[in-house]
């Protein structure tokens, strides 16, 4: 429970950093994950460390009125015993989005028509806006998403699956498998997918999994690279979601599957 709307936020999350920034309250923020770097005022922030091995010292420091931390960080627990006021969100589907919208924006103390409303708005109406920019030819597409090296897939479940899906997409991944599984690169190879979208963050150019140049995707290059901005759009859950969708909806355009 805070007395007031905090004035002094630690995020250590990028989706949250993000969040509180779309609700227009980037001015309250006075530290941050090294790994947040949208919009681009808060790379001048002080970086405290990644979202589950923060400087707590730094953290301290900066006297924060509530810090926003993830459920996967457990450093909620030690930041409270410290004495801070820590409020744990982790967007992870687009419902989830929504919630963390509404609840960031009732900390900041905005009225929900102006806050969270506003901007889920915007979200909805770009994602229908793209969805409707996608041609017949391009729906028909089976993709595959790749979001780390493993390959780790987004499937049917995860937000990413979610945006496939008002695009009117087919997913190769079912969402039985959880929403980032971690594949057999044979499944891919059996799944034969249309496109294959590679959003992982180390950005490797080289298709060498063992199997995938005899796929169809692979021989027509019908094969993705975004660029590490792109990537790092298309992997959060958050306010961006739907530049996300055009990210994706370019790449299928461009395919032309």
């Amino acid at each position: 429970r805070l007395d007031a709307p905090p004035a002094r936020i630690v995020s250590l999350l990028p989706s949250l950093t993000e969040t509180v920034c779309a609700l227009g309250a980037c001015a309250r923020l006075v530290g941050v994950d090294r790994f947040s770097n949208w919009p681009p005022e808060v790379r001048q922030l002080p970086q405290l460390g990644g979202g589950i091995d923060p400087n707590v010292e730094a953290v301290l420091r900066l006297r924060p009125d509530v810090v926003l931390v993830s459920h996967s960080g457990r450093v909620g627990e030690r930041l409270r015993s410290l004495g801070l006021k820590v409020v744990v969100l982790e967007p992870k589907s687009h419902a989830d989005v929504r919630r963390v919208l509404d609840a960031v924006g009732q900390l900041l103390g905005l009225p929900q028509a102006e806050g969270a409303g506003r901007v889920w708005q915007r979200i909805e109406r770009g994602l229908a806006e793209v969805a409707a920019t996608l041609p017949e030819q391009a729906r028909r597409a089976r993709v595959y998403v790749e979001v780390s090296r493993g390959p780790y897939a987004a499937s049917e479940a995860s937000f990413i699956g979610e945006t496939l899906a008002r695009l009117g997409v087919a997913n190769v991944v079912p969402a039985a498998l959880g929403p980032f599984p971690k594949l057999n690169p044979e499944y891919v190879v059996r799944a034969d997918p249309d496109v294959i979208m590679l959003a992982n963050r180390t950005m490797q150019a080289e298709v060498d999994y063992p199997g995938w140049r005899a796929m169809r995707a692979v021989r027509e290059q019908r094969i993705c690279l975004f660029s590490v901005d792109d990537a790092e759009i298309v992997v959060r859950p958050g306010p961006r979601m739907d530049q996300a969708a055009r990210v994706m909806a370019d790449c299928l355009k461009a395919m032309r599957p």
